[in-house]
Protein backbone atom coordinates (compact mmCIF):
# COMPACT_ATOMS: atom_id res chain seq x y z
CA UNK A 1 0.00 0.00 0.00
CA UNK A 2 1.44 3.72 -0.83
CA UNK A 3 2.60 5.21 2.10
CA UNK A 4 1.60 9.13 2.97
CA UNK A 5 4.50 10.11 3.99
CA UNK A 6 5.49 12.54 0.92
CA UNK A 7 7.94 11.26 -2.37
CA UNK A 8 9.83 13.55 -4.61
CA UNK A 9 9.87 12.05 -8.24
CA UNK A 10 12.97 12.70 -10.55
CA UNK A 11 11.09 12.76 -14.13
CA UNK A 12 13.59 11.71 -16.58
CA UNK A 13 12.06 13.80 -19.67
CA UNK A 14 15.01 12.27 -22.10
CA UNK A 15 18.83 10.64 -20.69
CA UNK A 16 20.00 14.22 -20.67
CA UNK A 17 17.14 16.12 -19.01
CA UNK A 18 16.36 14.93 -15.49
CA UNK A 19 13.73 17.32 -13.24
CA UNK A 20 12.07 16.95 -10.23
CA UNK A 21 8.31 16.83 -8.58
CA UNK A 22 6.84 15.82 -4.88
CA UNK A 23 3.93 14.41 -4.07
CA UNK A 24 2.97 15.67 -1.32
CA UNK A 25 0.37 12.68 -0.29
CA UNK A 26 2.65 9.70 -1.03
CA UNK A 27 2.66 7.24 -4.04
CA UNK A 28 -1.25 7.33 -4.99
CA UNK A 29 -3.40 4.43 -4.03
CA UNK A 30 -4.38 3.31 -7.67
CA UNK A 31 -2.44 3.43 -10.99
CA UNK A 32 -4.91 5.73 -12.07
CA UNK A 33 -4.42 8.64 -9.43
CA UNK A 34 -0.72 8.48 -10.49
CA UNK A 35 -1.05 8.51 -13.91
CA UNK A 36 -3.55 11.93 -13.39
CA UNK A 37 -0.72 12.85 -11.06
CA UNK A 38 2.06 12.15 -13.80
CA UNK A 39 -0.24 13.69 -16.82
CA UNK A 40 -0.30 16.94 -14.81
CA UNK A 41 2.64 17.57 -13.63
CA UNK A 42 4.45 16.64 -16.90
CA UNK A 43 1.82 17.94 -19.09
CA UNK A 44 1.23 15.36 -20.95
CA UNK A 45 -1.60 14.64 -23.36
CA UNK A 46 -3.72 11.64 -24.81
CA UNK A 47 -3.03 8.05 -23.35
CA UNK A 48 -0.29 6.26 -21.74
CA UNK A 49 0.52 3.35 -19.61
CA UNK A 50 3.22 3.16 -16.80
CA UNK A 51 5.81 0.74 -16.14
CA UNK A 52 8.37 0.12 -13.44
CA UNK A 53 11.43 -1.39 -13.06
CA UNK A 54 11.33 -5.00 -11.69
CA UNK A 55 14.00 -6.09 -9.28
CA UNK A 56 13.07 -9.39 -9.71
CA UNK A 57 13.88 -9.52 -12.95
CA UNK A 58 16.79 -7.56 -12.94
CA UNK A 59 15.61 -4.13 -13.51
CA UNK A 60 13.74 -4.70 -16.28
CA UNK A 61 10.21 -2.33 -16.92
CA UNK A 62 7.25 -4.38 -16.34
CA UNK A 63 3.43 -3.08 -16.67
CA UNK A 64 2.46 -1.43 -13.62
CA UNK A 65 -0.72 -2.58 -12.26
CA UNK A 66 -0.87 -1.54 -9.05
CA UNK A 67 0.86 1.05 -7.35
CA UNK A 68 1.74 -1.33 -4.05
CA UNK A 69 4.30 -2.55 -6.47
CA UNK A 70 6.83 0.91 -6.51
CA UNK A 71 8.45 2.28 -3.25
CA UNK A 72 10.51 5.13 -2.91
CA UNK A 73 13.63 5.14 -5.49
CA UNK A 74 12.08 2.88 -7.97
CA UNK A 75 11.71 4.12 -11.29
CA UNK A 76 8.82 4.03 -13.57
CA UNK A 77 8.32 4.91 -17.60
CA UNK A 78 5.64 6.20 -19.30
CA UNK A 79 4.65 4.66 -22.38
CA UNK A 80 2.59 6.59 -25.34
CA UNK A 81 -0.99 4.91 -26.60
CA UNK A 82 -2.95 5.47 -29.70
CA UNK A 83 -4.76 8.32 -29.00
CA UNK A 84 -8.39 8.23 -31.05
CA UNK A 85 -8.74 12.37 -30.93
CA UNK A 86 -4.93 12.49 -31.73
CA UNK A 87 -3.85 13.94 -35.20
CA UNK A 88 -1.82 10.49 -37.07
CA UNK A 89 1.86 12.35 -37.22
CA UNK A 90 1.36 13.81 -33.26
CA UNK A 91 3.33 11.28 -30.94
CA UNK A 92 4.48 11.71 -27.62
CA UNK A 93 8.09 10.39 -26.66
CA UNK A 94 8.51 8.13 -23.61
CA UNK A 95 9.29 9.88 -20.76
CA UNK A 96 11.29 7.90 -17.71
CA UNK A 97 10.12 9.10 -13.94
CA UNK A 98 12.13 8.09 -11.05
CA UNK A 99 10.77 8.04 -7.20
CA UNK A 100 13.08 10.08 -4.70
CA UNK A 101 12.69 10.68 -1.08
CA UNK A 102 15.52 13.10 -0.95
CA UNK A 103 15.55 15.60 -3.58
CA UNK A 104 13.18 19.20 -3.45
CA UNK A 105 10.78 20.37 -6.07
CA UNK A 106 12.25 22.13 -9.18
CA UNK A 107 9.49 21.34 -12.65
CA UNK A 108 7.96 23.34 -14.72
CA UNK A 109 5.78 20.38 -15.79
CA UNK A 110 6.19 20.79 -19.54
CA UNK A 111 8.85 18.96 -21.91
CA UNK A 112 9.76 19.91 -25.85
CA UNK A 113 9.77 16.07 -26.27
CA UNK A 114 5.77 15.63 -26.43
CA UNK A 115 5.59 16.97 -30.31
CA UNK A 116 6.66 16.63 -33.82
CA UNK A 117 6.28 18.56 -37.12
CA UNK A 118 2.67 17.30 -38.54
CA UNK A 119 3.45 15.27 -41.60
CA UNK A 120 0.91 17.00 -43.43
CA UNK A 121 2.66 20.00 -43.82
CA UNK A 122 4.58 20.48 -47.24
CA UNK A 123 7.17 17.96 -47.68
CA UNK A 124 9.73 20.93 -48.15
CA UNK A 125 9.27 22.36 -44.60
CA UNK A 126 11.93 22.27 -42.70
CA UNK A 127 12.32 20.11 -39.36
CA UNK A 128 15.30 21.77 -37.67
CA UNK A 129 16.30 25.18 -35.68
CA UNK A 130 19.74 26.18 -36.65
CA UNK A 131 21.89 23.17 -35.02
CA UNK A 132 24.35 24.15 -32.10
CA UNK A 133 27.46 22.83 -34.46
CA UNK A 134 26.90 22.60 -38.08
CA UNK A 135 27.18 18.89 -39.29
CA UNK A 136 29.59 19.14 -42.55
CA UNK A 137 27.63 16.45 -45.33
CA UNK A 138 29.77 13.55 -46.52
CA UNK A 139 30.92 14.61 -50.11
CA UNK A 140 31.29 12.51 -53.45
CA UNK A 141 33.31 9.46 -53.48
CA UNK A 142 36.96 11.41 -55.20
CA UNK A 143 36.38 14.08 -52.54
CA UNK A 144 36.53 12.17 -49.72
CA UNK A 145 39.24 10.07 -50.92
CA UNK A 146 41.72 13.63 -51.69
CA UNK A 147 40.18 14.91 -48.01
CA UNK A 148 41.21 11.87 -46.38
CA UNK A 149 44.73 11.55 -47.17
CA UNK A 150 45.00 15.22 -47.13
CA UNK A 151 44.45 15.28 -43.00
CA UNK A 152 46.92 12.76 -42.63
CA UNK A 153 48.94 14.36 -44.57
CA UNK A 154 48.20 17.88 -42.42
CA UNK A 155 48.28 16.09 -39.41
CA UNK A 156 51.66 14.54 -40.34
CA UNK A 157 53.45 17.94 -41.47
CA UNK A 158 51.17 20.00 -41.51
CA UNK A 159 50.51 20.52 -45.31
CA UNK A 160 47.69 22.23 -46.78
CA UNK A 161 45.68 19.90 -49.33
CA UNK A 162 45.31 22.18 -53.04
CA UNK A 163 41.76 22.00 -53.77
CA UNK A 164 40.65 22.14 -57.49
CA UNK A 165 38.21 23.62 -58.90
CA UNK A 166 35.88 20.24 -59.26
CA UNK A 167 36.43 19.60 -55.50
CA UNK A 168 35.84 23.20 -54.84
CA UNK A 169 32.32 23.13 -56.55
CA UNK A 170 31.17 19.63 -54.77
CA UNK A 171 32.36 20.64 -51.26
CA UNK A 172 30.66 24.19 -51.64
CA UNK A 173 27.31 22.52 -53.32
CA UNK A 174 27.07 19.76 -50.54
CA UNK A 175 27.34 22.58 -48.19
CA UNK A 176 25.27 25.18 -49.25
CA UNK A 177 22.13 22.81 -50.08
CA UNK A 178 22.60 21.70 -46.43
CA UNK A 179 22.54 25.15 -45.05
CA UNK A 180 19.70 25.68 -47.46
CA UNK A 181 17.69 22.89 -45.34
CA UNK A 182 18.27 25.13 -41.95
CA UNK A 183 17.69 28.65 -43.81
CA UNK A 184 16.91 30.41 -47.04
CA UNK A 185 18.89 33.67 -45.58
CA UNK A 186 21.90 33.06 -43.18
CA UNK A 187 23.59 35.86 -41.60
CA UNK A 188 27.38 36.50 -41.43
CA UNK A 189 27.92 34.46 -38.28
CA UNK A 190 25.88 31.25 -39.09
CA UNK A 191 28.41 31.02 -42.63
CA UNK A 192 31.67 31.76 -39.87
CA UNK A 193 29.85 29.10 -38.25
CA UNK A 194 29.91 26.50 -41.06
CA UNK A 195 33.27 27.48 -42.20
CA UNK A 196 34.86 26.49 -39.00
CA UNK A 197 33.16 23.22 -38.94
CA UNK A 198 34.45 22.53 -42.08
CA UNK A 199 38.41 23.71 -41.48
CA UNK A 200 37.55 21.82 -38.22
CA UNK A 201 36.03 18.50 -39.70
CA UNK A 202 38.96 18.72 -42.70
CA UNK A 203 41.87 20.58 -41.16
CA UNK A 204 43.62 20.31 -44.42
CA UNK A 205 41.43 23.24 -46.05
CA UNK A 206 42.76 25.58 -43.93
CA UNK A 207 44.04 28.80 -45.87
CA UNK A 208 47.20 30.34 -45.45
CA UNK A 209 46.96 34.15 -44.28
CA UNK A 210 43.49 34.13 -42.76
CA UNK A 211 42.77 34.73 -39.11
CA UNK A 212 41.09 32.01 -38.81
CA UNK A 213 41.99 29.77 -41.80
CA UNK A 214 38.54 29.78 -43.39
CA UNK A 215 37.59 33.19 -44.29
CA UNK A 216 37.72 32.56 -48.14
CA UNK A 217 35.35 29.54 -47.56
CA UNK A 218 33.25 31.92 -45.98
CA UNK A 219 33.02 34.07 -48.53
CA UNK A 220 32.93 31.32 -51.00
CA UNK A 221 29.80 29.83 -49.34
CA UNK A 222 28.72 33.08 -49.28
CA UNK A 223 28.76 33.58 -53.17
CA UNK A 224 27.43 29.92 -53.37
CA UNK A 225 24.35 30.74 -51.29
CA UNK A 226 23.56 34.07 -53.44
CA UNK A 227 23.71 31.95 -56.81
CA UNK A 228 21.30 29.17 -55.13
CA UNK A 229 18.73 31.28 -54.41
CA UNK A 230 18.37 33.25 -57.70
CA UNK A 231 17.85 29.61 -58.86
CA UNK A 232 15.36 28.91 -56.82
CA UNK A 233 13.95 32.18 -56.82
CA UNK A 234 13.46 31.19 -60.87
CA UNK A 235 11.65 28.08 -60.34
CA UNK A 236 8.93 30.08 -57.74
CA UNK A 237 10.12 29.36 -54.36
CA UNK A 238 7.58 30.96 -52.03
CA UNK A 239 10.37 32.53 -49.66
CA UNK A 240 12.76 33.83 -52.10
CA UNK A 241 9.71 34.96 -55.04
CA UNK A 242 8.29 36.73 -52.05
CA UNK A 243 11.30 39.43 -52.29
CA UNK A 244 12.12 39.55 -55.83
CA UNK A 245 11.80 43.24 -57.13
CA UNK A 246 9.46 41.18 -60.10
CA UNK A 247 7.27 40.39 -57.78
CA UNK A 248 7.28 43.76 -55.54
CA UNK A 249 7.44 46.46 -57.97
CA UNK A 250 3.49 46.06 -59.07
CA UNK A 251 2.91 47.05 -55.41
CA UNK A 252 6.16 48.43 -53.82
CA UNK A 253 6.67 52.08 -54.75
CA UNK A 254 9.84 51.52 -52.49
CA UNK A 255 10.18 47.26 -53.27
CA UNK A 256 13.67 47.49 -51.14
CA UNK A 257 12.00 47.89 -48.38
CA UNK A 258 9.70 45.69 -46.27
CA UNK A 259 11.79 42.91 -47.37
CA UNK A 260 9.56 39.51 -45.81
CA UNK A 261 12.29 37.53 -44.28
CA UNK A 262 12.43 35.68 -41.87
CA UNK A 263 14.07 37.66 -38.49
CA UNK A 264 13.33 35.61 -35.60
CA UNK A 265 14.44 31.52 -35.82
CA UNK A 266 11.31 30.67 -38.56
CA UNK A 267 12.72 27.63 -39.83
CA UNK A 268 9.61 28.25 -42.14
CA UNK A 269 8.48 31.50 -42.86
CA UNK A 270 6.54 31.29 -46.09
CA UNK A 271 6.72 27.71 -46.97
CA UNK A 272 5.78 25.70 -50.55
CA UNK A 273 2.21 23.79 -51.19
CA UNK A 274 2.25 20.61 -50.40
CA UNK A 275 3.06 18.20 -53.26
CA UNK A 276 0.16 17.91 -55.32
CA UNK A 277 -1.79 21.00 -53.99
CA UNK A 278 -2.65 24.04 -55.80
CA UNK A 279 -3.82 27.45 -54.37
CA UNK A 280 -7.22 26.68 -55.26
CA UNK A 281 -7.40 23.18 -53.62
CA UNK A 282 -6.63 24.47 -50.50
CA UNK A 283 -8.89 27.31 -50.49
CA UNK A 284 -11.57 24.73 -50.70
CA UNK A 285 -10.01 23.18 -47.48
CA UNK A 286 -10.28 26.59 -45.66
CA UNK A 287 -13.78 26.68 -46.55
CA UNK A 288 -14.42 23.45 -44.96
CA UNK A 289 -12.37 24.15 -42.18
CA UNK A 290 -14.59 26.79 -41.55
CA UNK A 291 -17.54 24.54 -40.76
CA UNK A 292 -15.83 21.81 -39.27
CA UNK A 293 -14.33 25.10 -36.49
CA UNK A 294 -18.49 25.50 -35.66
CA UNK A 295 -18.68 21.66 -34.77
CA UNK A 296 -18.10 19.99 -31.19
CA UNK A 297 -15.56 17.53 -30.42
CA UNK A 298 -14.37 18.33 -33.67
CA UNK A 299 -10.21 18.10 -32.81
CA UNK A 300 -8.79 16.01 -35.07
CA UNK A 301 -10.40 16.99 -37.90
CA UNK A 302 -9.39 20.67 -37.16
CA UNK A 303 -5.95 20.03 -36.56
CA UNK A 304 -5.41 18.08 -39.77
CA UNK A 305 -6.86 20.76 -42.18
CA UNK A 306 -5.14 23.29 -40.18
CA UNK A 307 -1.51 21.76 -41.00
CA UNK A 308 -2.91 20.76 -44.62
CA UNK A 309 -3.72 24.63 -45.20
CA UNK A 310 -0.19 25.96 -43.90
CA UNK A 311 1.39 27.27 -46.44
CA UNK A 312 -1.85 28.76 -47.65
CA UNK A 313 -2.60 30.69 -44.73
CA UNK A 314 1.62 31.27 -44.28
CA UNK A 315 1.72 33.10 -47.76
CA UNK A 316 -1.53 34.98 -46.98
CA UNK A 317 -0.29 36.46 -43.59
CA UNK A 318 3.02 37.26 -44.57
CA UNK A 319 2.51 38.81 -48.02
CA UNK A 320 -0.87 40.52 -47.61
CA UNK A 321 -0.81 41.30 -43.87
CA UNK A 322 -4.76 41.35 -42.95
CA UNK A 323 -6.43 43.11 -40.17
CA UNK A 324 -6.73 40.86 -36.85
CA UNK A 325 -10.43 40.67 -37.74
CA UNK A 326 -10.01 39.18 -41.15
CA UNK A 327 -8.11 36.82 -39.84
CA UNK A 328 -10.77 35.86 -37.47
CA UNK A 329 -13.05 35.42 -40.12
CA UNK A 330 -11.08 33.48 -42.32
CA UNK A 331 -8.84 31.63 -40.07
CA UNK A 332 -10.60 31.32 -36.55
CA UNK A 333 -9.21 28.16 -35.79
CA UNK A 334 -5.59 29.87 -35.33
CA UNK A 335 -7.06 31.66 -31.74
CA UNK A 336 -7.33 28.39 -30.45
CA UNK A 337 -5.03 27.76 -27.61
CA UNK A 338 -3.82 24.61 -29.34
CA UNK A 339 -3.80 25.87 -33.18
CA UNK A 340 -0.85 28.40 -31.61
CA UNK A 341 0.62 25.94 -30.01
CA UNK A 342 0.71 23.63 -33.21
CA UNK A 343 1.13 26.33 -35.57
CA UNK A 344 4.50 28.14 -33.86
CA UNK A 345 5.45 24.26 -34.03
CA UNK A 346 5.22 24.26 -37.47
CA UNK A 347 6.91 27.38 -37.84
CA UNK A 348 9.93 27.22 -35.96
CA UNK A 349 10.00 23.92 -35.06
CA UNK A 350 10.19 24.48 -31.66
CA UNK A 351 7.27 23.59 -29.15
CA UNK A 352 5.99 26.79 -27.74
CA UNK A 353 4.54 26.79 -24.37
CA UNK A 354 6.26 23.43 -22.55
CA UNK A 355 9.35 25.21 -23.52
CA UNK A 356 8.41 28.23 -22.45
CA UNK A 357 7.48 27.14 -18.95
CA UNK A 358 10.35 24.66 -19.13
CA UNK A 359 12.45 27.63 -20.23
CA UNK A 360 11.43 29.78 -17.43
CA UNK A 361 11.51 27.48 -14.91
CA UNK A 362 15.01 26.54 -15.86
CA UNK A 363 16.16 29.97 -15.13
CA UNK A 364 14.22 30.95 -12.41
CA UNK A 365 16.46 30.34 -9.71
CA UNK A 366 19.33 32.18 -10.80
CA UNK A 367 17.15 34.93 -12.33
CA UNK A 368 15.96 35.57 -8.98
CA UNK A 369 19.24 36.13 -7.41
CA UNK A 370 20.11 38.70 -10.56
CA UNK A 371 17.21 40.82 -9.82
CA UNK A 372 16.98 40.73 -6.47
CA UNK A 373 20.14 42.59 -6.58
CA UNK A 374 18.57 45.63 -8.49
CA UNK A 375 19.02 48.70 -6.28
CA UNK A 376 17.23 51.97 -6.10
CA UNK A 377 13.39 52.46 -6.98
CA UNK A 378 13.53 49.82 -9.53
CA UNK A 379 14.62 47.45 -7.03
CA UNK A 380 12.08 48.54 -4.09
CA UNK A 381 9.39 47.96 -7.06
CA UNK A 382 10.68 44.31 -7.63
CA UNK A 383 10.85 43.16 -3.94
CA UNK A 384 7.47 44.49 -3.32
CA UNK A 385 5.88 42.02 -6.36
CA UNK A 386 8.36 39.21 -5.39
CA UNK A 387 6.95 39.29 -1.92
CA UNK A 388 4.37 36.60 -2.13
CA UNK A 389 7.26 34.26 -3.05
CA UNK A 390 8.45 34.51 0.76
CA UNK A 391 4.65 33.08 1.54
CA UNK A 392 5.23 29.69 -0.08
CA UNK A 393 3.05 30.32 -3.34
CA UNK A 394 2.27 27.98 -6.22
CA UNK A 395 4.07 27.28 -9.23
CA UNK A 396 1.67 29.51 -11.36
CA UNK A 397 1.74 32.87 -8.59
CA UNK A 398 5.49 32.33 -8.86
CA UNK A 399 5.52 32.46 -12.08
CA UNK A 400 3.78 35.30 -12.88
CA UNK A 401 6.04 37.43 -9.95
CA UNK A 402 9.07 36.42 -11.77
CA UNK A 403 7.78 37.55 -15.01
CA UNK A 404 6.33 40.94 -13.81
CA UNK A 405 9.34 41.80 -12.06
CA UNK A 406 11.84 40.68 -15.09
CA UNK A 407 10.00 43.08 -17.24
CA UNK A 408 10.61 45.72 -14.50
CA UNK A 409 14.38 44.95 -14.48
CA UNK A 410 14.64 45.31 -18.02
CA UNK A 411 13.28 48.81 -17.94
CA UNK A 412 9.96 48.64 -19.34
CA UNK A 413 6.65 49.25 -18.00
CA UNK A 414 4.66 46.01 -16.56
CA UNK A 415 1.07 47.36 -17.30
CA UNK A 416 2.20 47.28 -21.06
CA UNK A 417 2.03 43.38 -20.87
CA UNK A 418 -0.33 42.93 -18.48
CA UNK A 419 -3.45 44.87 -17.80
CA UNK A 420 -5.48 43.92 -14.25
CA UNK A 421 -9.14 44.95 -13.72
CA UNK A 422 -11.56 43.90 -11.12
CA UNK A 423 -14.65 42.81 -12.52
CA UNK A 424 -16.39 45.81 -11.16
CA UNK A 425 -14.25 48.06 -13.72
CA UNK A 426 -15.01 45.56 -16.95
CA UNK A 427 -16.52 48.49 -18.76
CA UNK A 428 -13.94 50.41 -18.28
CA UNK A 429 -11.00 47.51 -19.09
CA UNK A 430 -13.43 47.10 -22.53
CA UNK A 431 -12.93 50.54 -23.73
CA UNK A 432 -9.12 50.43 -22.77
CA UNK A 433 -8.11 47.45 -23.99
CA UNK A 434 -9.62 48.60 -27.88
CA UNK A 435 -6.43 50.90 -27.74
CA UNK A 436 -4.03 48.20 -26.82
CA UNK A 437 -1.82 47.02 -29.40
CA UNK A 438 -0.60 43.84 -27.74
CA UNK A 439 -1.71 42.80 -24.43
CA UNK A 440 -2.63 40.24 -21.37
CA UNK A 441 -6.03 41.19 -19.28
CA UNK A 442 -6.81 39.68 -15.96
CA UNK A 443 -10.15 40.98 -14.29
CA UNK A 444 -10.04 39.90 -10.68
CA UNK A 445 -13.33 39.43 -8.46
CA UNK A 446 -11.90 41.47 -5.27
CA UNK A 447 -8.18 42.55 -4.91
CA UNK A 448 -4.69 42.06 -6.58
CA UNK A 449 -4.17 38.57 -4.83
CA UNK A 450 -7.63 36.84 -5.55
CA UNK A 451 -7.25 34.41 -7.71
CA UNK A 452 -8.47 35.59 -11.87
CA UNK A 453 -12.09 35.25 -13.01
CA UNK A 454 -10.59 35.36 -16.58
CA UNK A 455 -7.23 35.94 -18.10
CA UNK A 456 -7.03 37.19 -22.04
CA UNK A 457 -5.31 38.67 -24.62
CA UNK A 458 -5.80 41.27 -26.95
CA UNK A 459 -4.39 42.27 -30.21
CA UNK A 460 -4.54 45.38 -31.95
CA UNK A 461 -7.69 46.44 -30.23
CA UNK A 462 -9.02 42.61 -30.45
CA UNK A 463 -9.86 40.17 -27.85
CA UNK A 464 -8.68 37.02 -29.43
CA UNK A 465 -8.50 34.16 -26.67
CA UNK A 466 -9.76 34.36 -23.09
CA UNK A 467 -10.44 31.21 -20.26
CA UNK A 468 -6.04 31.16 -20.15
CA UNK A 469 -4.63 28.97 -17.01
CA UNK A 470 -2.00 31.55 -15.68
CA UNK A 471 0.32 34.64 -16.63
CA UNK A 472 2.69 32.49 -17.83
CA UNK A 473 0.96 30.90 -20.33
CA UNK A 474 -0.52 33.65 -21.43
CA UNK A 475 2.61 35.27 -21.86
CA UNK A 476 3.71 31.98 -24.00
CA UNK A 477 0.05 32.43 -26.09
CA UNK A 478 1.23 36.29 -26.68
CA UNK A 479 4.61 35.22 -27.91
CA UNK A 480 3.16 32.59 -30.13
CA UNK A 481 1.00 35.07 -31.58
CA UNK A 482 3.59 37.30 -32.62
CA UNK A 483 4.94 34.14 -35.10
CA UNK A 484 1.36 32.75 -35.78
CA UNK A 485 0.26 36.56 -37.12
CA UNK A 486 3.96 37.66 -38.13
CA UNK A 487 3.78 40.65 -35.94
CA UNK A 488 6.57 42.72 -34.72
CA UNK A 489 7.02 42.91 -30.83
CA UNK A 490 5.78 45.98 -29.53
CA UNK A 491 8.12 48.99 -29.03
CA UNK A 492 7.57 49.70 -25.45
CA UNK A 493 8.63 45.54 -24.64
CA UNK A 494 10.95 44.82 -26.89
CA UNK A 495 13.50 43.86 -24.43
CA UNK A 496 10.76 41.83 -22.78
CA UNK A 497 9.95 39.87 -26.19
CA UNK A 498 13.61 39.64 -26.81
CA UNK A 499 14.50 37.76 -23.17
CA UNK A 500 11.19 35.25 -24.05
CA UNK A 501 12.99 34.32 -27.46
CA UNK A 502 16.67 34.66 -27.03
CA UNK A 503 17.11 33.14 -23.29
CA UNK A 504 13.82 31.47 -21.93
CA UNK A 505 12.77 30.05 -25.43
CA UNK A 506 16.72 29.94 -26.80
CA UNK A 507 15.71 30.77 -30.68
CA UNK A 508 18.75 32.47 -32.56
CA UNK A 509 20.42 33.24 -29.32
CA UNK A 510 23.42 33.69 -30.54
CA UNK A 511 23.50 37.57 -31.28
CA UNK A 512 21.36 39.72 -28.20
CA UNK A 513 20.70 43.29 -27.81
CA UNK A 514 23.45 45.00 -25.30
CA UNK A 515 20.48 45.20 -22.56
CA UNK A 516 20.02 41.06 -22.95
CA UNK A 517 23.52 39.54 -23.47
CA UNK A 518 24.29 41.28 -20.34
CA UNK A 519 21.44 39.94 -18.50
CA UNK A 520 22.22 36.01 -20.43
CA UNK A 521 26.13 36.55 -18.89
CA UNK A 522 24.30 36.81 -15.26
CA UNK A 523 22.41 33.80 -15.94
CA UNK A 524 25.59 31.84 -16.53
CA UNK A 525 28.18 33.24 -13.99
Amino acid sequence: MAGKKSVKLLVCLSQDDKRKLLLPNGIPKSVEELVDDVRRACGLRGNFRIQYQDKDFGDTFVNLTSTGDLEDLCTIKVIPLPDEDAAPAQTQTAVNVSLSSDEAFSISGETDDTLILSSSSSSSSRTEQWPKEFPIPSFSYDTEVQLERGNAAFKANGTRLTVNPRMKSDILEKVSDLIYKYKAYPKSYHFCEVSEALIKKHPCLAEPGSWNGCYGWTQRLKTRMGNLRTQLKGLGCPELAVNSLKTKATDDAHPAKNVKRPKRGEANHVPSYPAGETADNLEMERQVLLKEVKKRNNGRIIREKMAKTFALRRQEIVEKQPRVEELQERWPAIFQEEEINAEFLRITTVPLQPRFLAGLDKHSSQLLQVIRKKGGAVGEKIRSILKPLDQGVDLNIRRECLLKSLVIYLGEDVSHLIKEYLVVQKEEAKAELENAAMAIFVLRDDDALSPPMDIGLVVDGVEVLNDLSSIASSCAMLFGLTYALNLSYPVELKYTFETFQKIIMDIESRQMSRRIQNLSAKLHE
